[in-house]
């Protein structure tokens, strides 16, 4: 666990994050710590951190299967200082305000997952036209076929599940399991269109230079950020056991 121990106008911060978002590049860190450990998550507090402060260090970025160009690390925070005027709210409303971002988040996954899909769908067709086996284009074969009407209606419904999610957001409704809804439906349809991809692509997928493998590796962290698919599950099953109406109301 990450503790902040308040000294005076100051929080001495200790501890480590891990799987950090751009965790180099950002000028600034949005750290939740522990401030009253007997308290459980009612103890967590939320501080912005400036990069540079004595104290906070990058100590590693990762190797990642996915999503190379968006750097992931590791911050340490050793007998950093940080001003008690960079706590956000007051001590113990961390974990609030962490919950309070999380299904906005699920919805920006679930549009990634969606464009993910989406570019791997595209590229699919365009080669299905294109190929030719047994002298005509390997669209002509309903294998093929099959694949690509199995991806244009599941990525269909991965946008309109988005869709509403973000307008129950916009519109200030409730929309958790929307968000839940949309991030798994998403996620899945990632998964699965971007390996189709690769299968309508035969020996060709499985190289670099036709893009569709990058999306396969890309498309596998959006069932794991922001809560994994089993999690999503979870969310689900449980408005729909208290007879929820999926959000909205």
């Amino acid at each position: 666990a990450t503790l902040a121990v308040r000294d005076g106008d100051h929080y001495v911060v200790e501890g480590r994050k891990r799987f950090i978002t751009t965790g180099r590049e950002a000028a600034f860190a949005l750290v939740f710590c522990q401030t009253d450990r007997a308290k459980g998550h009612r103890g967590i507090s939320a501080f912005v951190v400036e990069k540079g402060t004595p104290g906070f260090t990058v100590a590693r970025t990762e190797d990642k299967l996915g999503i190379r160009a968006s750097d992931t690390a590791e911050l340490v925070f050793d007998d950093c200082r940080v001003p008690a005027a960079n706590r956000i709210g007051e001590e113990g409303q961390g974990f609030r305000i962490a919950l309070s971002a999380i299904d906005g988040g699920r919805v920006g996954i679930a549009a990634q997952a969606l464009g993910i899909a989406a570019g791997a769908y595209e590229r699919s067709v365009a080669y299905a036209r294109e190929r030719k086996a047994f002298g005509v284009p390997i669209g002509e074969h309903q294998m093929i076929q099959w694949m690509l009407a199995d991806m244009a209606v599941s990525i269909d419904g991965a946008r309109l599940l988005t869709w509403r999610a973000a307008a129950l957001k916009e519109a200030g409704r409730p929309y958790g399991t929307a968000a839940a809804m949309a991030k798994l439906f998403a996620a899945e349809t990632a998964m699965k269109v971007t390996t189709d991809a690769i299968q309508v692509h035969g020996g060709y997928g499985f190289i670099k230079e036709y893009g569709v493998e990058r999306a396969f590796r890309d498309a596998k962290i959006t069932q794991l950020y922001e809560g994994t698919s089993q999690i999503q599950k979870l969310v689900i099953a449980r408005d729909v056991l208290r007879g929820g109406g999926h959000d909205g109301s």
